[in-house]
């Protein structure tokens, strides 16, 4: 026994070797064919290492060296009067200009609440205007966005929370039957006697700071004194803190699938005006907040929230009221617009086009969705089932 697992390491070491002979050898790309070439590489290294690499498909558009809240600038900039979000459910509507001011004020206040560069703050919450907030606001002072399941129970978000080291977390009371304050309590116990920001948690020992949006608790701070705790010292630290920002910082961990050809696509889709996207995907989904909040920051394009979690008919209602020019969904979504029994009197003349992604879509979901809405066309993204950490655009 013992000589088979002496040549089955002798075996296992000469692969090995024979890896890292291959990978000294000088590097020259593989290309099939001229005409066949689809993919580029900026500045390949002489000698293939596991380092941070960017590639990009044929496209007369070059990757962004630019960080989140620059592209955002950009848009607002741009477009400083025209929506940027809508909330349908509790009515909100936010104007480019009216959200920056807002980013600009929660930013200020987690700096001011002691959260610093670097750190990592759970967003733990459905669809809520809070979310979209948080992951900008912490992306113009480099702290490091966690998208937490809000579905997550105990167990699950302790391990998350535990495995990323989170220092912050940003949630609502409740959603549903999901009590999030209480289940943060049973976490820690110490939140009932702790001062806001002062949290000493030997279950979460990193986690020093719980923000809650929409009331008042124990050992938390409420988000509403947060955005008015930035005081003329810590805008001014903001301000500084952009000269130090690059786009190779980390700014979002996730936990879930990657959207791995998303940002090349959007370039393609979002050339048209007054781009309004109906998103009923969640935002704690790379489909949510890079293929949401990540594309309005750079296209400038509306974003229309139909409801808080999903629910097929306010997706249907969004789409008449808010004339929205593309969809998103998964193949499930998908198949549950078409199952709507008010599916025939919806007013379809505003969609050119959408996108699916999340899972396999079968081809006849996709024609189903383009005779029903008079779609010009419709994209399938396939996903990549990884988790993935990635930094600003």
């Amino acid at each position: 026994m013992s000589s088979k697992i002496l040549v089955t390491n002798l075996r296992t070491t000469a692969n090995f070797c024979k890896t890292l002979n291959f990978l000294q050898r000088p590097w020259t790309p593989f290309i099939a064919s001229q005409q066949s070439c689809d993919v580029h590489v900026d500045n390949p290294p002489s000698i293939p290492t596991l380092t941070t690499s960017y590639v990009h498909g044929i496209s007369s558009h070059s990757l962004l060296s630019s960080t989140v809240d620059q592209c955002l600038h950009r848009s607002v900039e741009r477009h400083p009067d025209r929506e940027a979000l809508v909330f349908m459910q509790n009515g909100m509507r936010k104007t480019f200009a009216q959200f920056y001011q807002d980013v600009e004020q929660t930013a200020a206040g987690l700096l001011a609440v002691g959260l610093k560069r670097g750190d990592r703050l759970g967003m733990w919450g459905p669809n809520i205007y809070e979310w979209i907030l948080m992951q900008f606001a912490t992306a113009k002072t480099g702290i490091i966005l966690v998208s937490v399941n809000p579905a997550y129970q105990l167990q699950e978000v302790e391990f998350a929370l535990r495995k990323v080291q989170c220092n912050a977390v940003v949630c609502p009371t409740q959603f549903k039957t999901q009590r999030y304050c209480d289940m943060l309590r049973q976490l820690c116990p110490e939140m009932e006697t702790a001062s806001s920001g002062g949290i000493k948690s030997s279950r979460l020992p990193d986690l020093h700071t719980v923000i809650v949006t929409d009331s008042q608790q124990p050992g938390a701070f409420h988000l509403k004194d947060v955005m008015q705790a930035g005081s003329s010292q810590h805008y001014q630290q903001l301000q500084d803190l952009q000269k130090k920002l690059s786009c190779d910082d980390p700014i979002n961990i996730q936990f879930t699938s990657v959207l791995c050809l998303f940002f090349n696509l959007c370039i393609c889709i979002y050339t048209t005006k007054n781009v309004r996207i109906c998103l009923p995907v969640p935002l704690y989904h790379c489909f949510g907040s890079v293929g949401g909040g990540m594309v309005m920051a750079v296209h400038g394009t509306t974003v229309i929230f139909p409801s808080t979690g999903y629910d097929g008919h306010a997706n249907l209602v969004a789409i008449e009221k808010e004339k929205c020019t593309f969809m998103y969904g998964t193949p499930t979504m998908f198949i549950d617009m078409l199952s709507q029994p008010d599916l025939a009197q919806i007013d379809f003349s505003s969609v050119e086009g959408g996108i699916t992604a999340g899972s396999p879509c079968p081809p006849e979901v996709i024609r189903k969705v383009i005779n029903a809405t008079g779609a010009k066309e419709m994209l399938y993204c396939p996903f990549c089932s990884k988790k993935i950490f990635w930094g600003h655009f």
